[in-house]
């Protein structure tokens, strides 16, 4: 049953800053989510998505701000609060020599009131592998039964990190199929990824965080729907301002040879491109029209610095932005 009309919001987030000495790894950061929804949380690593979902756990406390989870403050209620959240973290949590189903009926054993683990190993595809142990599985098979542990105690709040990460395409299936579960029966789900593609097909609401604050929020449609776009190859190098101004939109080569032309793909448009083509007999080598991707949007959006914010180094190991954290653990989220 989904309670989302009734008592406080799954998670909510006003103004949150969290510092590691003078660096920020949150700046005034606002967010929230309700029973019975899927939201996603994406950034670049370093983003800040670590600290908030730490935060929200209640194993990072706040320099300021205001964080429930479930009505709960995640550091000074956490007891109350770790019976009603459970977390997927991208590696370990079991013994190697232990089985699934071993692992799972141990975690289940925690609970006044677990879910049945034979079913979790149903839903999950894990029936098959319910008694090798744990370092036999594969990285798939892993990920897989991590979730299964975190629903086991039946959670209120899930929080996801990667959860298709490794997983072949019919783990992946189940995974979606136990994330729409979860939604039916009132669940909150937290979930970081760098799959874009999965958080299409999963989350009602996505949050993007570039360094520390956020930057762009709202559906996957409302996000990814606003901007169209035609693509089409010829031959590369080709000077294309001729070809934006007839369009009235802007024209990029985004690969040898590729190009992008950033505009809704009505037949006038594709009409006038292919003129303007056939007038300099340049050979057309493919053409393709649609809406924008929420992974164009999310490469946009980071390739931005938000405002305020100074530059920094090139490349995922450079040296930290005075206003970004150096992060404390390996998970990457």
């Amino acid at each position: 049953m989904n309670d989302r009309s009734s008592g406080p919001r799954a998670v909510d987030v006003q103004a949150l800053t969290v510092r590691y000495g003078e660096l920020v790894a949150l700046d005034a950061v606002s967010l929230s989510a309700d029973f019975g929804e899927v939201v996603a949380v994406l950034g670049p690593n370093g983003a800040g998505k670590t600290s908030l979902v730490e935060t929200l756990e209640g194993y990072r406390r706040p320099a300021s701000g205001h964080v429930t989870v479930a009505g709960l403050d995640p550091s000074g209620e956490h007891d109350s609060l770790v019976g009603q959240i459970g977390v997927v973290l991208q590696r370990g949590g079991v013994y190697p020599t232990m089985s699934a189903d071993r692992a799972l009926r141990l975690f289940a054993s925690y609970y006044d009131d677990p879910r049945d683990p034979g079913e979790l190993l149903e839903l999950l595809s894990l029936s098959g592998v319910a008694r090798t142990p744990y370092k036999r599985l594969s990285g798939g098979e892993q990920q897989r039964l991590a979730l299964a542990l975190a629903l086991v105690g039946r959670p209120r709040v899930a929080f996801l990190d990667e959860p298709t990460a490794g997983v072949d395409p019919v783990g992946r299936l189940a995974v979606r199929d136990m994330v729409a579960r979860l939604r039916d029966d009132g669940v909150c789900v937290v979930l970081a990824s760098h799959e874009l593609d999965e958080v299409e097909r999963v989350a009602d609401r996505v949050v993007v965080l570039h360094h520390g604050t956020v930057v762009a929020a709202g559906r996957p449609d409302e996000l990814a729907g606003g901007v169209g776009e035609i693509r089409f190859s010829m031959e590369p190098g080709i000077e294309v301002s001729g070809l934006a101004s007839v369009l009235g939109a802007p024209v990029a080569e985004v690969g040898p040879g590729e190009y992008v032309a950033a505009l809704p793909p009505a037949p006038a448009a594709v009409a006038a491109l292919t003129g303007w083509l056939a007038e300099r007999d340049l050979v057309l080598g493919s053409l393709s029209v649609g809406k924008e991707r929420l992974e164009d949007v999310f490469l946009r959006l980071v390739a931005e610095e938000p405002p305020g914010q100074p530059a920094t180094g090139a490349g995922g190991g450079g040296r930290p932005s005075r206003r970004r954290a150096r992060r404390s653990t390996g998970r990457a989220l």
